[in-house]
């Protein structure tokens, strides 16, 4: 490390205000960040701990599809309940309590957790991509293919959040004091630092992004092209299209939350990394935090969202409505809603 240091000496920022767990807020700041943090925690306990709940349930086996959303639903109450009980205690007494050892873990669950998540939903983009734009390649995705990709997800998730334990990169504490993350300030201290970060941030942010944006573009102009042929195809085939599409409209907009969460706080792990020291002031440094804490919530929210309106479409009212339409057109609904009685989206659980 003494040949790798640049020509100014590096001081890490928990070492310049003496104690590196104190709380560089308010008390009144902590206790407002320790109620939102606990209030998401458990509304995203909750809801993910119903969807694996359900999944143990059923007793027909899993289809690829809800492998992949009870993959997502481990990693988001696996965050859940690791780091959130952890930041919340510490808020409440206006400092982290737990050393150095109980830092290095409080990061690596975030971390690998965090990432474990959106890795899933990048898998899960590339499924919607095959299946909406190469029908031929995804209709021989079997079960013992999302086996395959689960533990690819498992082992890269894994890997990432480990190289820091064992010494390429470290965890350390918040610039405010009560939680604890990657250290993305070695970029500044060493080239080893900066090759960590680099690689962090291309790894298991930058590319995943990239495969997400680009899946889903892909489908979006498939389906502005294919939407005159869709029209003339059998009823059977139409109604089958039109469902791969509306579940890769719920793809998107849980990829689309999560990375609105995570992005603001990349943003600023970027900044502090490579920019000035202090150049993200503290209080602002902990909005984005507490946004990236909340992505685990958003998915129960979406799949409430979505059995409210399967439940609104098969009201009463709703029924008495269908019963003027023609013959053809209700006989079809029929024939879909019997094949489709219980469908799992690539990332909810829905039942219709």
């Amino acid at each position: 490390m003494e040949n790798e240091t640049w020509h100014q000496p590096y001081v890490p920022h928990y070492l310049l205000r003496g104690d590196p767990f104190a709380s560089r807020l308010s008390p009144e700041a902590d206790i407002v960040a320790g109620f939102y943090v606990c209030l998401i925690g458990i509304m995203s306990a909750t809801g993910n701990g119903y969807v694996i709940y359900m999944t143990i349930k059923r007793k027909t086996k899993l289809k690829p599809p809800e492998l992949m959303t009870v993959n997502l639903a481990i990693f988001d109450f696996g965050i859940s309940v690791t780091g959130k009980p952890f930041f919340v205690v510490s808020s409440f007494s206006h400092r982290w309590l737990f050393g150095w050892e109980g830092c290095s873990f409080y990061g690596w669950a975030g971390f690998f957790f965090g990432c474990g998540s959106l890795i899933t939903m990048t898998m899960v983009s590339l499924d919607r991509y095959l299946k909406i734009c190469h029908m031929s390649y995804g209709t021989w995705l079997k079960r013992h293919h999302a086996f395959l990709v689960l533990v690819f997800i498992w082992v890269y998730a894994a890997f990432w959040a480990t190289m820091p334990l064992v010494g390429w990169g470290h965890y350390a504490p918040e610039p405010f004091g009560t939680s604890c993350t990657l250290d993305w300030w070695l970029a500044q201290a060493s080239v080893s630092g900066q090759s960590f970060v680099l690689a962090i941030l291309f790894f298991c942010l930058i590319l995943p992004t990239i495969v997400i944006v680009f899946s889903y573009v892909k489908i979006i102009f498939k389906v502005k092209s294919s939407a005159k042929e869709i029209s003339n195809m059998d009823a059977r085939i139409n109604n089958n299209q039109h469902l791969e599409i509306k579940l890769t409209k719920v793809a998107m907009l849980i990829c689309a939350g999560f990375l609105i969460a995570w992005i603001p706080y990349a943003v600023v792990s970027v900044i502090s990394a490579f920019g000035e020291p202090d150049s993200v002031p503290i209080p602002v440094s902990v909005i984005p935090t507490l946004l990236a804490k909340s992505s685990a919530m958003y998915n129960p929210i979406i799949y409430q969202v979505v059995d409210l309106k399967k439940s609104c479409t098969k009201s009463s009212c709703f029924r008495r409505a269908l019963k003027k339409r023609s013959h053809f057109r209700k006989s079809r609904y029929d024939s879909d809603v019997s094949e489709h009685s219980f469908i799992w989206t690539d990332t909810s659980l829905i039942q219709r």
